[in-house]
């Protein structure tokens, strides 16, 4: 069992159990920190590049958390915002095409994975996903897959739970029209 974020974040500013508070954070968050860029990013490896550089700016900047929202909020919102850039990166540079009809470039990424089976509802219900809009396939994400609350979401994203909620309805129904059309 991990300790909790408060005792971890003491210990982290410490210099003697630094390290080991650390790789705690890592060991407490990492896989659904994965996830959650995963589902942004699409690739595995592209997700496990973006982790990567998102702890290094956990790494770099948790002294100077102020613990005004929990660390978990804190920890998605520096994955989100990484992932966003690397997409916007890749939009730059021509590789996947977002548009305001969703990212085709990752839907076609997602047909090509090997993770996912294109008989199954879960694959469906991700290139559904795929097709969202880009704040609306994260706030899909955040809520239907992380369970964050939208009062973490609102700080995170900065913006008000009404038009969070208003996302998540706007997302779940093109979800569900996308799956029983397909």
């Amino acid at each position: 069992m991990y300790a909790d974020d408060k005792e971890l974040l003491r210990q982290f500013n410490q210099t003697d159990t630094k390290e080991r508070a650390f790789t705690a954070i890592i060991q407490k968050y990492q896989e659904k920190l994965y996830w959650h860029v995963r589902r942004l990013v699409v690739v595995h490896d592209d997700a496990n590049d973006v982790l990567q550089n998102v702890f290094i700016k956990v790494w770099n900047g948790l002294n100077k958390f102020r613990e005004d929202s929990h660390l978990y909020t804190w920890l998605y919102r520096i994955a989100t915002n990484e992932s966003l850039s690397f997409l916007e990166k890749l939009k730059r540079n021509g590789t996947i095409s977002l548009d305001e009809e969703g990212s085709e470039g990752l839907s076609n990424q997602l047909r090509a994975d090997s993770h996912f089976d294109e008989k199954k509802l879960e694959w469906r219900l991700q290139l559904a996903i795929q097709h969202l809009p880009e704040r609306q396939r994260l706030v899909f994400n955040l809520r239907y897959y992380d369970e964050m609350p939208y009062q973490d979401m609102s700080r995170m994203l900065e913006t008000s739970e009404g038009s969070l909620k208003a996302s998540y309805h706007h997302a779940a129904r093109k979800i569900e029209e996308f799956i029983k059309n397909y």
